[in-house]
């Protein structure tokens, strides 16, 4: 309803309860992933997917996607969700679970609040080690990245030794690492890369591998600190400027304000019309492709689109059913690639992300809708589950309380 109040979260930002027997946490709709994780890593546990950024909320993470470089064997944050409160466009809770409300609990994932909120959830957790034993592999060609990464997958191993965490990292078509880490109670020295040090620095090498070790903590928000490497942006990379930013500033929550800042005052477009350059197009995207297709689909971005580095990260659904407002396939694996920048204007609203969204289709992949979206309401429906959605809207939200998931994700730009 415009102009109506919106619903009040400041309640919703704690952790409930953690059942280290059950190991399971039930957890607030709007607490984030950094408060579980302190609430859960003091029992050994963590959630089953963590995603990279520390203020993701758990309600954030389920009804947008999430996922993290445990995707592989855990699949995505909402298959770890047990049961649901949802707040519903219809003004009733209502507890969503694959034998309540199951429809409701299917296309909650990726309504991005249109349907309603979750204003509880009870989530699996899993066993960790307080450390996690890193090397980073590096590949001249991306044929053979993917490749290991495949071998990787399928056997859960590489060079004979368990992996529980695998993504990776492409900086160019020559130069891509694999970044395998395991779990482990081993003691001895872990690196920092919450003060000077980069971590997506510290993969690149010149050997074929290169071996790191961080405490748990410390590997689950490794890219939080530079908000992967997007906190170059503001100059917080350069030696001089980082030993001066505080270190409690160098986190995503801080450059996601100054980019909101930046957005509303043009200051990015201003700077390139001093300069005497067009202004930029934000090409903020994460797409799933399937892995057979990615060597492919990584050649043709590397060559159509000047952005690097790119962010890899392999999953594999857990279960067998589908998740109707985002269907991947069960039984396949796909991989995350995430780039994040901004690319010289073309000559029509959105070039590079129209067209990027057109190659994504022909990959047979998906395109998260967290960011700029320019689908037609056809092309739209037949990706995101159209049917199983206004189902759904028709019977939780059947005075359209909320927006429609279309308008949200397409025409509010």
């Amino acid at each position: 309803m415009t102009g109506a109040p919106g619903l009040d979260t400041s309640g919703l930002t704690h952790v409930i309860a953690v059942d280290p027997e059950a190991r399971t946490a039930d957890v607030a709709g709007m607490c984030t992933y950094e408060d579980l994780v302190a609430a859960t890593l003091p029992h050994g546990l963590a959630p089953l997917v963590v995603p990279q950024l520390k203020t993701i909320t758990l309600g954030g993470a389920v009804t947008g996607l999430g996922i993290e470089s445990t995707s592989f064997r855990n699949g995505l944050p909402h298959e770890s969700v047990l049961e649901m409160d949802i707040f519903t466009g219809a003004g009733e809770v209502v507890i969503a679970s694959p034998g309540e409300h199951a429809d409701l609990f299917r296309a909650f994932p990726n309504s991005y609040g249109t349907l309603g909120y979750a204003v509880r959830l009870r989530i699996e957790l899993e066993p960790v080690e307080p450390f996690v034993a890193l090397t980073h592999v590096r590949f001249h060609a991306l044929i053979d990245l993917v490749t290991a990464m495949d071998r990787i997958i399928e056997t859960g191993r590489f060079d004979g030794v368990a992996v529980d965490y695998l993504d990776g990292v492409v900086f160019s078509a020559d130069e891509s690492y694999l970044c395998v880490g395991t779990r482990t109670a081993a003691p001895g020295p872990v690196s920092d890369y919450t003060g000077q040090r980069i971590f997506y620095r510290s993969i690149q090498h010149d050997d074929r591998e290169k071996r790191d070790r961080l405490t748990i903590h410390d590997y689950l928000w490794r890219w939080d600190t530079d908000w992967f490497w997007c906190s170059g942006a503001f100059g917080a990379q350069h030696p001089l400027v980082r030993r001066f930013w505080p270190r409690r500033y160098r986190r995503s929550s801080t450059y996601s304000k100054l980019m909101r800042f930046e957005r509303r005052f043009d200051i990015g477009d201003r700077l390139e019309k001093l300069k005497g350059r067009p202004p930029r197009e934000r090409v903020i995207q994460d797409v799933e492709v399937p892995i057979e297709r990615c060597a492919e689909f990584l050649d043709w971005f590397l060559g159509h689109v000047p952005i690097e580095p790119i962010w890899l990260c392999p999953l594999r659904l857990r279960d067998d059913d589908r998740w109707p407002l985002y269907p991947l396939q069960p039984n396949r694996t796909y991989v995350n690639v995430g780039f994040w920048a901004t690319v010289p204007v073309g000559a029509t609203e959105g070039e590079t992300n129209r067209l990027i969204e057109r190659k994504v289709s022909e990959f047979d992949g998906h395109k998260s809708l967290y960011s700029d979206a320019f689908y037609s309401r056809k092309e739209f429906d037949e990706r995101y589950g159209g049917e199983t959605y206004r189902a759904a809207k028709e019977r939780y939200d059947p005075d359209s309380r909320l927006l429609d998931l279309y308008a949200k994700a397409v025409q509010r730009r």
